[in-house]
């Protein structure tokens, strides 16, 4: 499969902007793993305060941004239909990089264990193929 004839995130997940911080999936393995493409361009609203005179993306988005990409491995999965996966926790994360305006993060997580109501799984994101974040997650999931 090319990245063009990958579905669209919001065709998987309900996240919608200004919270939807996948632009693009560009690897996806149902049930398993997922990989997709963040285009920060700078007129994201948090950048203005975060921080005033070097904008930077904050570290929890990094985080969110590569639950969405499990949400999508995990919603792409036809026995997990109408659910919806929430966090439950962040087991540990590292910051490795700033992310500024005008950085593509590249994220990708895989699905470590899963069951019908709860999975855990490893991230991580890079910008330019230096690690950025890396996190390892918990999602609970719920009928949607």
């Amino acid at each position: 499969m090319t990245v063009s004839e990958f579905p669209t995130p919001s065709s998987l997940i309900p996240h919608r902007p200004p919270f939807l911080f996948v632009d693009q999936i560009t690897a996806l393995d149902p049930g398993k793993s997922a990989s997709g493409l963040w285009h920060l361009t700078g007129d994201e609203s948090f950048f203005a305060g975060h921080f005033v005179g070097r904008a930077t993306l904050p570290g929890v988005l990094m985080c969110e941004a590569i639950a969405q990409v499990g949400a999508i491995a995990i919603l792409s999965d036809e026995k997990f239909k109408n659910k919806l996966p929430l966090f439950g926790g962040i087991d540990s994360a590292r910051f490795r990089r700033q992310v500024v305006p005008g950085d593509t993060l590249q994220m990708s997580m895989t699905l470590t264990k899963m069951s019908a109501r709860a999975g855990k799984g490893s991230g991580v994101a890079t910008v330019n193929g230096e690690v950025a974040c890396e996190c390892e997650l918990f999602f609970v999931v719920v009928e949607s």
